[in-house]
């Protein structure tokens, strides 16, 4: 993957991008500090299809799979995909707050929604990511901190740690030290 560039407006260049409504205005003066790693598939276990695109932009049809019928009223969001291919695809701006933490706090400070940029990996608990996927998601990271400086080296965590009780994922099958390797290369 060739090095990745946001531009002022907070979007990637040369990225697929489905705008979701779901997001609004960080507070003023809240800078971008964090970056929080979670996992999806829709329907779970499966991947493809568009159904996430769908999700984070309220099209949704419940009527495709048992499973989205409990979900297609949710409004939620990412700031971008990461596909099993390491495709990326951008949500939402980096400037605006994605809706993806929900009730969450890290080092002392609630509501991370607020200072963080929420990226999904198409993947779930018990199933490995892909080679592509921590390859992107290093470019993706490196490219984050080059834009928002105040995102420090080790400030990436799963959705599992700011919302621990409450959310698993990335999951077990995430490796961590894997993506410490993705980020030497």
């Amino acid at each position: 993957m060739t090095n990745l560039c946001i531009d002022d407006a907070g979007w990637l260049q040369s990225v697929d991008v489905f705008r979701s409504p779901n997001f609004d205005s960080r507070p003023d003066n809240t800078p971008i500090k964090l970056v929080v790693v979670h996992g999806i598939s829709l329907p779970p276990g499966e991947y493809g299809g568009g159904h996430i695109q769908q999700f984070f932009c309220n099209n949704l049809d419940p009527q495709l799979h048992p499973y989205f019928e409990s979900i297609c009223s949710m409004t939620v969001s990412a700031h971008c995909l990461i596909e099993r291919d390491g495709n990326i695809i951008q949500f939402v701006s980096f400037v605006d707050r994605a809706w993806h933490a929900g009730v969450s706090e890290w080092r002392g400070e609630p509501v991370c929604n607020n200072f963080s940029v929420g990226i999904e990996l198409e993947g779930c608990d018990d199933q490995s990511y892909n080679d592509a996927q921590y390859s992107s998601l290093a470019n993706l990271f490196t490219a984050l901190r080059s834009a928002y400086p105040r995102i420090s080296d080790d400030a990436i965590t799963g959705h599992s740690n700011i919302a621990p009780g409450r959310k698993t994922d990335p999951g077990p099958a995430f490796d961590w030290a894997k993506l410490t390797e993705y980020f030497k290369s």
